[in-house]
């Protein structure tokens, strides 16, 4: 979903679990889909953890419960590791998440995040921990992602710290624009450039 990105402010999502992988984001089956449809992925996001063999909701888990809801997926270490699959991201892009915060992402999947306009943003253990902390107290939480300025701020303390992010990604990202977009945006300097080669 192309969305420019500026500051979002929002409640979180707890997903304290270390290596959750691209199979349990949304599992190999739905690989052979012929739709990109955002729906579709988005309702499949840890269909495996969402539902029980039987088909019914699994009620103990976090994206069935109530109490929990928003635009930021808060998860532990590790995040999307595994198979390379860009189907995660677009799980995790459908279900409506704008962000994933985590101490440590697999590249691949953080790079699959960024080109589907869903911010990985990399913060210490400690900020971590202290953010779930702070979400489990009230789950009306609210975590503010800068992404101008590269900061997060745990609104419940007062705590923030800055994040690292591509240059391109981001501007991408805060201009709403795909790789694509931004080759089309391009055109007039690419242009210049090839005919100052050829002119030698």
């Amino acid at each position: 979903m192309k969305q420019k990105f500026d500051i979002i402010t929002s409640t979180c999502v707890p997903l304290p679990l270390e290596n959750v992988d691209t199979d349990q984001i949304i599992p190999a089956r739905f690989l052979k889909a012929t739709t990109r449809e955002e729906k579709f992925f988005g309702d499949n996001l840890f269909r495996d953890w969402r539902y029980k063999a039987d088909g019914t909701l699994n009620k103990d888990f976090v994206l069935n419960d109530p109490t929990y809801g928003g635009q930021i997926l808060v998860a532990g270490k590790n995040f999307g590791s595994g198979s390379s699959r860009e189907h995660a991201a677009w799980a995790i892009a459908g279900y409506g998440f704008r962000v994933v915060v985590s101490s440590f992402f697999a590249d691949i999947h953080k790079n699959n995040e960024l080109n589907n306009f869903v911010l990985p943003v990399v913060v210490s253990e400690d900020f971590l921990k202290g953010l779930f902390d702070s979400i489990y107290k009230d789950p009306k939480t609210e975590v503010e992602v800068n992404l101008p300025e590269q900061t997060i701020t745990n609104k419940a303390t007062g705590r923030s710290e800055r994040f690292e992010i591509n240059a391109y990604k981001k501007h991408c990202l805060m201009n709403g624009l795909d790789d694509i977009d931004f080759l089309v945006a391009s055109k007039d300097k690419i242009m210049e450039y090839e005919n100052g080669m050829a002119r030698g």
